[in-house]
């Protein structure tokens, strides 16, 4: 009877192939190719509307524009948003106080899909507010993941992420994107 239970009883399970310590796994890798491709972008469009860098109008334009929009003073409202977009974005990208990074950019994508784009509905085409989306959704999954290996936030506890720091970047951009809104 023994032998028969032996025989039924399903093998072990080999041991899980986990990275040794120390090496950089390809979600490390990944992560930091998203962290790099999502925040230059951004820092790159905030660049443009601070500085009138790669094709930007520059902080008076852009002023003018934010105006236009209800916001005011314009140009100190561009400073804000644009200031977000470039820190944030060179946050998310180094790797660096990932959470306030990713509540930046959640802010900031808040407000541009309250005040422009949702009313041109979900597709980019139209104008819609999929880019905001996709921008604040992959703000809120490196916050949530941590950013990977390769980070400057790696030594310290919020580096690694977490509910704790999604739910900081979640709830700091949304409050913050509220009381710009308010205003």
């Amino acid at each position: 009877m023994k032998l028969i239970v032996e025989r039924l009883r399903a093998p072990p399970e080999p041991a899980a192939a986990t990275p040794a310590r120390g090496s950089v796994s390809a979600g490390d890798c990944g992560l930091l190719l998203i962290r790099l491709a999502v925040g230059l972008l951004m820092a790159g469009h905030g660049a443009q509307k601070l500085f009138g860098l790669f094709g930007g109008h520059g902080l008076s334009a852009t002023g003018r524009g934010f105006a236009s929009l209800g916001y005011r003073p314009g140009t100190v409202f561009a400073a804000v948003g644009g200031g977000a977009e470039f820190l944030g974005g060179l946050g998310l990208a180094l790797g660096l106080f990932t959470p306030l990074a990713a509540a930046a950019l959640i802010g900031v994508m808040i407000n541009a899909m309250v005040t422009v784009t949702a009313a041109h509905g979900v597709w980019e085409t139209h104008g819609g507010l999929e880019y905001n989306v996709c921008i604040a959704a992959v703000a809120l999954a490196i916050a949530a993941t941590g950013p990977g290996r390769l980070a400057l936030d790696r030594p310290f506890r919020w580096g690694k992420g977490g509910w704790r720091e999604a739910s900081f970047a979640l709830l700091l951009g949304g409050f913050v994107a509220a009381v710009v809104l308010a205003l």
